[in-house]
């Protein structure tokens, strides 16, 4: 029997591979998102349901949850992006730019998971998996991106032990540079994509679907005892022990 997944941004990159894989295997799959035009789309290609939907957003998520069934086996939190726009190490900044800046970092990375999840969590009943979408830069941005997404992993570790009696799994899968995506709004310089292949063990970029049998995997029968884990799908860029 299918189960029911929500894939939280999933209508393109990795969010799409995502929900792909578990309607490929027979999986009932809902993505949301916030342009029509790509959740229609996508729906139609991957044969999915689509509902549009803001995840920083309480109103909409309260909206989105009177389309849903009433039990969800598998949240995928895919929803995220990169709104840093000011260096680092700025000797220059304006401080409410600068506040503006992190408070959408967070908005973005951050807030749609911890909504999206205290709205859902009623429906995900025993057995069922929470899986958060992290970053890479978590382990050394100094950015509004970088320290939401490390917060991200964070709150999965901890919610994991708040629902663990219920049997309910709670991960975070870290892909680092992953092509196939709208991550960066412009193509990568040669030059700084090639250093961040040759960063990698096996000497490629990750793909989304890389990411996806990951996730995959975390959701199936074969990982319910794989709990508050932050899994890197990174080529071995970082290596944990």
């Amino acid at each position: 029997m299918g189960r029911n997944v929500l894939v939280a941004g999933g209508s393109s990159g990795i969010g799409r591979a995502i929900a792909s894989r578990f309607a490929t295997n027979g999986d009932s799959v809902w993505i949301t998102g916030r342009n029509p035009e790509k959740l229609d789309h996508t729906s139609a290609a991957i044969g999915a349901d689509s509902l549009r939907c803001d995840h920083s957003n309480p109103a909409d998520i309260e909206a989105l949850k009177l389309e849903l069934p009433r039990e969800i086996d598998v949240l995928v939190h895919a929803v995220g992006a990169n709104t840093d726009r000011i260096p680092p190490a700025s000797e220059a900044v304006d401080l409410r730019e600068l506040a503006a800046e992190w408070h959408r970092g967070l908005d973005a990375n951050l807030l749609p998971a911890v909504l999206t999840t205290a709205a859902l969590l009623p429906r995900i009943g025993l057995g069922g998996s929470i899986i958060a979408i992290g970053s890479e830069a978590t382990e050394s941005a100094a950015t509004s991106y970088g320290a939401a997404k490390a917060a991200l992993a964070a709150w999965t570790a901890g919610l994991s032990r708040l629902v663990g009696p219920r049997a309910i799994t709670v991960n975070t899968v870290t892909p680092n540079y992953t092509e196939g995506t709208d991550f960066y709004s412009t193509p990568l310089p040669d030059q700084m994509r090639s250093a961040l292949v040759a960063s990698t063990h096996d000497g490629r970029p990750g793909t989304p679907e890389d990411v996806a049998g990951a996730v995959y995997f975390l959701a199936s029968s074969s990982a319910r005892h794989i709990t508050a884990q932050n899994l890197h799908v990174s080529g071995g860029i970082y290596i944990t022990r």
